[in-house]
């Protein structure tokens, strides 16, 4: 049986649990490390719970080359006319900034942790003792980075995208051989910004049941409508990337929240899960006052001591206080055995 909950660090995770909203800074602190702080600020006022980093270097993203394949040239990329190189070089964030950003995360009691992309990353981010790890779904397949991963024998949280079922078997295998007993895996479209008809939702409980474990969103989509979809559906993480200012450009920024944004993320998700509450059918506690405001039978005319009861001086009206309306055929024609005024209830004492 796949675990309930995953303790990340002091959050539990799980579907007793608010969904997990995390905060993926990615290069939008333009290179700056008073803005990625003021990013975690941010965040955390925004209500988010978990602030996520991105671990590489260029070098161990890719080679120098600017041409052929390590250059980005389709026009439909948000990164189109530079070299994997360049974009990374401007994306990365330094790893002499981890502590620095975990802190001040962490001093807004918020989680910290991050995506290594390599086996020094994975070093360098246990040096910092992170709570769990992210792997990407550029990543999925890379065993040997899923391998040093599991072997620290700490959570997973896992993308999905491109990855066939196949490929995901082959992953969570190695994870579960080397020593994850806690993953997560994200349901997530590698496509910046992606469209909602690609999010194909559906997968999200399919992948929990599939796989035995919890499930949610990696969200490249613009706003916060897939993301709620999903938690109606069963994911108990959110991720989303995030920004100061999309006006202020960022290497993500098209498809990342603002502030208040992320704000609306956070309540709403937490609003769509409070929602889904369990099967349920019959009066609540707050519907019992509703009742009496239903129809009933209801005497419409005065009649004296032997009236027939038919369609003229009996009507299924509002309030709620008499015969239910399905007894209407069962009572026409029968007589009332005293007088009985306009307005009164109907009910099986007052029939002969």
């Amino acid at each position: 049986m796949a675990v309930t909950t995953i303790q990340l660090g002091h959050v539990q995770v799980g579907a007793a649990h608010r969904p997990l909203i995390i905060a993926e800074l990615s290069g939008n602190h333009d290179q700056s490390l008073d803005k990625a702080l003021a990013m975690v600020d941010a965040a955390a006022a925004a209500g988010a719970q978990a602030i996520k980093l991105q671990t590489y270097t260029a070098d161990t993203m890719t080679l120098d080359i600017d041409s052929g394949e390590f250059f980005i040239d389709n026009p439909e990329s948000l990164w189109a006319g530079t070299s994997l190189y360049k974009l990374y070089q401007i994306a990365h964030t330094p790893w002499d900034w981890h502590q620095a950003i975990f802190e001040r995360a962490n001093s807004h009691g918020m989680l910290a942790f991050s995506t290594p992309f390599d086996l020094t990353a994975v070093d360098f981010l246990e040096s910092l003792n992170v709570p769990c790890y992210k792997i990407a779904s550029f990543e999925n397949t890379d065993h040997a980075l899923l391998a040093a991963v599991a072997k620290t024998g700490k959570p997973v949280i896992m993308s999905t995208g491109m990855a066939s079922i196949a490929e995901l078997a082959d992953a969570v295998d190695v994870l579960k051989r080397h020593g994850c007993n806690e993953l997560m895996l994200l349901k997530c479209t590698s496509n910046y910004p992606a469209r909602p008809v690609d999010a194909n939702l559906l997968t999200i409980p399919h992948l929990a049941q599939l796989f035995d474990c919890q499930a949610g969103l990696s969200d490249h989509t613009t706003g916060i409508g897939v993301s709620i979809a999903a938690v109606a559906l069963g994911a108990t993480v959110i991720e989303k990337h995030f920004v100061l200012d999309r006006s202020e450009g960022g290497v993500d920024a098209e498809f990342s929240l603002e502030p208040f944004e992320m704000k609306q993320l956070v309540d709403e998700t937490e609003r769509a899960w409070t929602a889904l509450g369990k099967v349920h059918y019959g009066v609540t506690d707050k519907e019992i006052a509703s009742r009496k405001h239903r129809r009933s039978l209801y005497i419409s005319t005065d009649l004296a001591a032997g009236t027939v009861l038919s369609a003229e001086n009996l009507r299924a009206i509002r309030p709620g206080l008499g015969l239910a309306p399905k007894y209407l055929e069962l009572v026409l024609g029968r007589q009332v055995k005293a007088d009985v005024k306009r307005g009164t209830a109907l009910s099986w004492d007052l029939l002969l």
